[in-house]
């Protein structure tokens, strides 16, 4: 049912105020590096991510295949045997 022009009470005893919101922001500062220090070691570390990416995918195609193959070959024995 909907109430028109009724509050509601909250479970939580009532509105919390945007003063009692905690925030905390962490950020570093990185403006003393040299910047082609901080593009060399970005770059890096995204080349290790995508390479990391390329063997998971790989993995996971070949354990893919296996499992098709092997339930294909399941799935012929069975037919096969009823």
């Amino acid at each position: 049912m909907i109430f028109l022009g009724l509050g509601s009470a909250s479970r939580l005893g009532g509105e919390v105020p945007a003063a009692d919101v905690m925030m905390k922001v962490y950020s570093f500062d990185l403006s003393a590096w040299p910047p082609w220090l901080l593009v060399l070691v970005g770059t890096l570390v995204a080349a290790l991510g995508i390479w990391l990416g390329i063997k998971l995918l790989k993995l996971a195609l070949w354990v893919m295949f296996f499992v098709v193959l092997l339930g294909g070959l399941a799935w012929a024995a069975w037919l096969l045997v009823m």
